[in-house]
C-alpha cells in the first residue's frame, strides 16, 4: 500500500479528520473520525469503509497489524501536525476516517434477525462517556438497537465512540422525534418501560422477556414527564442503599442484564426441558427393548 507524505496543516485529508473528530455526526457524508489502532481494528473487523488513514512518522509499523484493502488512502505525516488534528489529551499516533454505517428502523427492532425485540430509547443523554458505555452495554446484553431522541449527543463524539469499544460499529442506532420512535415502537407491537424514581415497578417484577423498549432519562433529570407519560408502565431498580438513584449507563446496563437474564433464563429452561425429554424418549426405548427390565 503506497504511503503519502503530508507536511501541510491545510491539507484537505487534515482538515476533513479536524472537523469530524471537532463536529461529530455533522459530516453530509456519513464520515466519521476515529483514534487509536483498536478503534480501527474494530471498524475494519465490523466491515466498515476506512476512507483515509493517518498515521505518525515513526509509527508506520502499526500499519502492518491492520487488515487494510490494497487501496486504502495512508497519509504519513509528523506526530505535531496529526496531535493538531487529534482530541485526545494525550493523542495516539494512529487515526483514520470511516464511513459511519447506516441503520434503519429494520434494524433497531430485530426484524431482520427474526429477534424479540429490545431497544434502547435514549432520551436527552448528554455525556458522551455514558452513551458510549451504553452501546456497548446494549451490545453485550443481547439489545438489538437504540434510538436516539433530540438532545441526546452525537454517538461520534470521539469520547462516545471510545467509550463504546467499537460496539458504534455494530450496534444499530437510529436518530428520531419522540412522535416517530414511538410510532415505530407501537407498531411492532413493542412495549415500553420507562425509568422512575418513585411510582414505579421493581424491573425483576416486570416482563422484559418479551418485545420491550427502555427508556432512558437525561443524567440530571430523568425522563421528561411529557415523554414517560406515554410510555406503557415505570419501572425502577430497588437500591437497598442510600442512593436515591443510578448513573444512567449503570442504571442501564442493570436493566438490560435483567431483560437478558430473563431471555436467557427462559430459553435455558426450553433447552432443559428438550434435552429431559429426548433423555427420557431414549430411556423409554431402550427399555422397551430389553422387555421392560433394567
Amino acid at each position: 500500500m503506497p504511503v503519502r507524505i503530508v507536511q501541510s496543516k491545510q491539507n484537505a485529508r487534515l482538515k476533513q479528520l479536524r472537523r469530524a473528530l471537532a463536529h461529530p455526526g455533522g459530516d453530509p457524508n456519513g464520515v466519521a473520525g476515529i483514534e487509536g489502532p483498536n478503534l480501527l481494528e474494530e471498524a475494519l473487523r465490523a466491515g466498515l469503509r476506512l476512507h483515509c488513514v493517518f498515521v505518525a512518522q515513526g509509527a508506520e509499523e502499526l500499519l502492518a497489524a491492520l487488515p487494510l484493502p490494497p487501496e486504502t488512502e495512508i497519509l504519513a505525516l509528523p506526530r505535531e501536525l496529526l496531535n493538531s488534528a487529534l482530541t485526545t489529551e494525550t493523542p495516539q499516533p494512529i487515526a483514520a476516517l470511516v464511513e459511519s454505517p447506516v441503520w434503519a428502523w429494520p434494524d433497531v427492532l430485530g426484524s431482520r434477525d427474526r429477534t424479540a425485540p429490545l431497544v434502547v430509547v435514549l432520551a436527552g443523554l448528554q455525556d458522551p462517556g455514558n452513551l458510549g458505555t451504553v452501546l456497548r452495554t446494549a451490545e453485550a446484553f443481547g439489545a438489538t438497537g437504540v434510538v436516539s431522541l433530540p438532545g441526546t449527543v452525537s454517538a461520534w463524539n470521539p469520547k462516545a465512540v471510545r467509550a463504546s469499544a467499537g460496539s458504534v460499529f455494530r450496534m444499530p442506532l437510529v436518530s428520531a422525534d419522540a412522535a416517530e420512535c414511538f410510532t415505530e415502537l407501537r407498531q411492532a407491537g413493542i412495549g415500553i418501560w420507562t425509568t422512575a424514581v418513585r411510582g414505579a415497578r421493581p424491573a425483576c417484577d416486570v416482563d422484559l422477556a418479551g418485545p420491550v423498549a427502555l427508556l432512558i432519562g437525561n443524567e440530571g433529570n430523568g425522563v421528561p414527564e411529557e415523554l414517560a407519560a406515554m410510555a406503557d408502565g415505570r419501572l425502577t431498580i430497588p437500591c437497598p442503599g442510600q442512593v436515591e438513584s443510578l448513573n444512567a449507563s449503570v442504571a442501564t446496563g442493570v436493566l438490560l442484564y435483567e431483560a437478558s437474564r430473563q431471555r436467557f433464563g427462559r430459553e435455558v429452561s426450553a433447552s432443559h426441558l428438550s434435552r429431559r425429554d429426548k433423555n427420557a424418549a431414549k430411556v423409554g426405548h431402550t427399555d422397551s427393548a430389553n422387555g421392560g427390565r433394567r
